[in-house]
């Protein structure tokens, strides 16, 4: 089987550059991807085996598509496609003046109209991947905010909402060439989290793992789906056991 390469978004920290890292240790070629953070992205790809980085805003379709093209340009193929680049908006549940339509709008436009975007200027690169040897494979990383009525605010929940359902949908609608799978983790450590005191405590009193992840354990879990053959349109929840509580 040839040697696959599979494009992470938003792969210069966090979950991101963990899934990168644990892709390239798979001898999965990598090509990283952020939206500002281009120093990062360089020497990321450079102590990467085969990487690229690429900067691209994802609010804006033509900017994504020019992503897919320009690693197919760089790589000649295109194997597995993680969607990870997504953001955030801390607004209480209870405000719903302050959820306005322009915070739906954009987080809408990173959270599922950007994946939904990359996933069709892929999908061709992508079915040319069962001819090397693999099937195709998407893994969207969404959240526990997508399946249970929790998160940071009801449009970055319900956006992740949607990301799940179209993971359904697209794996049905792509199959058996590609499959389609996400990932939705609970709190996961990362710079960005580390002010959370209140998701920090909750992780600790409720989960029954008794703390959030790591994002190499999320990476794990996404390197499982890309190796995998058979698992389709699947939302694995990493929670901790959060959920059942």
């Amino acid at each position: 089987m040839k040697k696959r390469v599979a494009l992470i978004t938003g792969s210069t920290s966090g979950i991101g550059a963990a899934i990168a890292r644990r892709f390239a240790e798979a001898g999965i070629s990598v090509a990283l991807h952020s939206k500002t953070s281009v120093g990062a992205g360089e020497a990321l790809a450079k102590a990467l085996p085969g990487a690229s980085y690429t900067r691209a805003d994802l609010a804006d379709e033509h900017d994504a598509r020019r992503l897919i093209s320009t690693v197919l340009a760089t790589h000649g193929q295109l194997d597995i496609l993680v969607n990870n680049a997504g953001i955030s908006e801390v607004i209480p549940h209870g405000d719903l003046r302050a959820a306005n339509a322009e915070i739906w709008q954009r987080l809408y436009a990173v959270n599922v109209i950007a994946p939904w975007v990359l996933i069709a200027e892929a999908e061709r690169a992508l079915r040319g991947a069962a001819e090397r040897g693999a099937s195709g494979c998407i893994i969207n990383i969404s959240s526990h905010a997508g399946v249970r009525p929790k998160g940071a605010s009801i449009p970055y929940a319900a956006s992740k909402a949607a990301l799940n359902h179209m993971t359904k949908l697209l794996a049905v609608a792509l199959a058996p060439q590609i499959r389609v799978n996400a990932v939705a983790p609970g709190l996961v450590d990362t710079p960005m989290t580390q002010s959370w005191q209140a998701a920090r405590e909750l992780w600790r009193s409720r989960a029954p793992l008794g703390r959030g992840a790591a994002p190499e354990e999320i990476a794990d879990v996404a390197c499982m789906l890309a190796n995998s053959s058979y698992l389709t349109g699947e939302v694995i929840l990493a929670d901790g056991g959060l959920n059942l509580t």
